[in-house]
């Protein structure tokens, strides 16, 4: 059946080449690029209405529309026809595995003599087109919940200098019950990001199938419509929670309208109703942002006489996963290359994987309190991180070789043979930054480090910025490096106490000896 958006002009002209022309349906079809069955029903819509050709001066083209297309009675109260509770297809359309096909089944089985289906679904979609487009869209339960941050920013005051800071305030939504959650952070980092979900999906006490963000760069690396990339610390949350993400598309508004609604809301009962207090610090301001979320949740919608908080006990909820046991702990994500003492560098410390990952590139993890290091999606290696500090060693000894000069190129003796290419000061200033370790190879990178000071510095000026190391007792690359950048390389040694030479015993009959004193 033709659409009703057709225009009236479109009509007149297929009666015209009709009736004045005497083209066939077919021709006139291809004319107005129309199909032939639909010239066919405006022709046979024009003689049920009794009309002929030519129109009627009188016969406007809102008068024609009412001929062909007449408005359909509503039933009377007498009708014995009873009207379907639209409110209640409404909510049971957002139950998963439900159509309005199954629902008409079930009202005429209450009301045989009800109504056809196709003038259930007509009542329905007239009934459905009134409400606001936000809650027209027919979510299931437990399926969605849409994430992102205000475009408003309520402000804190610092009380001992007035200074005012703008922090952000994150969003989320449930899709079928538009239950909202709302807290304030200072950014929208990465850390925060990942946070403001932990504590929504434990203010729901449960979690959906999907969560469907902005294409915010905390959690979307690279923006697509088809493969979005996710950042790897968003996606470890996500995938620890069973959360699927799939980020909105870019300029598809239908995408995002549940929480961009919440926004909205958000803004004009949380930010707007708070504008005139003053909030000193985060706490302050979030706890005044709860009061006002359990208003949003609790305030009943005009046309559906229900509340945010009641559908989602009754859609939301008992559709959704519960939570995990433990909560998730947060670490951030960094892709090292494995160094040539097995070890990787993560956050100024360092700590060992089993040798034969030398060269390769690894993932690690870092939480607060351990860095796990990852090898093509298999976890390699656990340490406890260290808190404060920089350049300590974590090395288990099973990641160490047990036949290092069998196994490995790389030895001690190799490192010192390449000291002693550019000076014997060199190779004595490396022996010792070795000696030092409690294994030898983990003074390798010092010493690789101070060989390479030579391509910027010359092995002429590198030799004796060495000599002056070893003669200070300054065992350390960076001692190296800052000799070199100082210029002290130049200048003259520092006094050297002349060694004693050793002293032979003395034996005599007066001397007791160090014995006596025993």
């Amino acid at each position: 059946m033709p659409k009703k958006r057709l225009s009236m002009r479109k009509i007149k002209d297929v009666l015209r080449l009709k009736f004045e022309s005497g083209l066939s349906n077919r021709n006139i079809g291809r004319a107005l690029k129309i199909t032939h069955r639909t010239v066919g029903d405006y022709l046979q819509r024009f003689s049920d209405a009794g009309l002929s050709w030519p129109l009627p001066e009188e016969m406007d083209e809102t008068l024609l529309k009412e001929k062909l297309y007449p408005e359909k009675p509503f039933p009377s109260e007498a009708s014995t026809q009873q009207m379907p509770d639209m409110k209640y297809l409404h909510k049971e359309l957002r139950r998963k595995g439900v159509t309005l096909y199954m629902l008409w089944e079930e009202y005429r089985t209450q009301d045989p003599q009800g109504y056809g289906r196709t003038q259930f679904y007509h009542h329905y979609q007239q009934w459905a087109g009134k409400l606001h487009p936000v809650m027209r869209q027919e979510h299931k339960a437990g399926e969605k919940v849409f994430v992102d941050y205000a475009g408003k920013k309520p402000e804190i005051v610092n009380p001992l200098t007035g200074e005012i800071t703008e922090v952000e305030l994150f969003i989320g939504a449930l899709g079928a019950s538009s239950y909202t959650y709302a807290e304030v952070t200072r950014t929208q980092s990465l850390s925060d990001w990942c946070h403001s979900h932990i504590r929504m999906l434990e203010f729901y006490g449960a979690v959906p199938e999907i969560a469907v963000p902005d294409n915010l760069k905390s959690g979307v690396t690279k923006a697509c419509r088809y493969e979005p990339d996710l950042n790897p610390t968003y996606q470890d949350l996500c995938d620890f929670y069973g959360l699927a993400v799939i980020p909105a598309r870019k300029k598809e508004p239908k995408d995002k309208a549940k929480v961009e609604s919440a926004v909205r809301i958000a803004e004009k009962k949380i930010l707007g109703e708070l504008r005139d207090q003053i909030f000193f610090s985060l706490e302050e301001l979030n706890f005044a942002v709860a009061k006002k979320v359990e208003e949003i949740n609790t305030t009943e919608f005009q046309k559906l006489d229900v509340s945010r908080k009641d559908l989602f006990i009754e859609l939301d909820r008992p559709a959704m996963r519960p939570l995990p046991a433990a909560r998730y702990e947060y670490g951030e994500w960094k892709t090292l290359k494995v160094n040539i003492d097995y070890h990787v560098e993560a956050d100024f410390n360092y700590y060992s994987v089993h040798y034969s990952l030398i060269q390769k590139q690894v993932d690690v993890r870092l939480t607060w309190s351990t860095v796990e290091i990852w090898f093509k999606g298999r976890r390699v290696a656990s340490h406890a991180r260290f808190i404060s500090g920089k350049g300590k060693y974590s090395t288990l000894e099973e990641h160490r070789p047990k036949a290092h000069r069998e196994y490995m190129s790389w030895t001690p003796e190799r490192i010192l043979s390449w000291g002693k290419k550019t000076g014997p000061w060199t190779a004595m200033l490396m022996e010792k930054v070795m000696a030092a370790r409690k294994h030898p190879e983990q003074g390798y990178r010092s010493c690789l480090g101070i060989l390479r000071l030579a391509q910027k510095f010359t092995p002429e000026r590198l030799e004796k910025a060495c000599h002056r190391a070893v003669i200070i007792q300054g065992h350390s690359y960076q001692t190296v490096k800052s000799i070199l950048n100082s210029g002290l390389d130049s200048q003259p040694l520092p006094e050297q106490k002349a060694p004693q030479q050793e002293r032979l015993p003395l034996f005599h009959d007066n001397i007791r000896g160090k014995n006596y004193y025993q």
